[in-house]
């Protein structure tokens, strides 16, 4: 189930796991993977604490999880 973009902020996410969570702009954490990641920075997925992003929602098997990201602003 994937719905119409959405955006909000990286929380956290860590380069050696491969994974992390976003902030929607409604306050829900969702999950996000590495390689859900468009933006790629020094050929590496990755996001930053605090960067925003635009992404799309699908369930996965472990819940619901961001998917389709792109950072809007470095």
């Amino acid at each position: 189930m994937q719905d119409k973009k959405q955006q909000g902020t990286c929380r956290w996410f860590s380069q050696n796991k491969g994974y992390g969570f976003i902030v929607s702009s409604a306050g829900k954490d969702i999950f996000v993977h590495y390689s859900s990641i468009q933006t790629e920075v020094l050929g590496r997925k990755t996001l930053n604490e605090n960067d925003r992003v635009e992404f799309s929602v699908k369930e996965g098997d472990r819940g619901v999880q961001a998917v389709d990201v792109v950072v809007i602003n470095e």
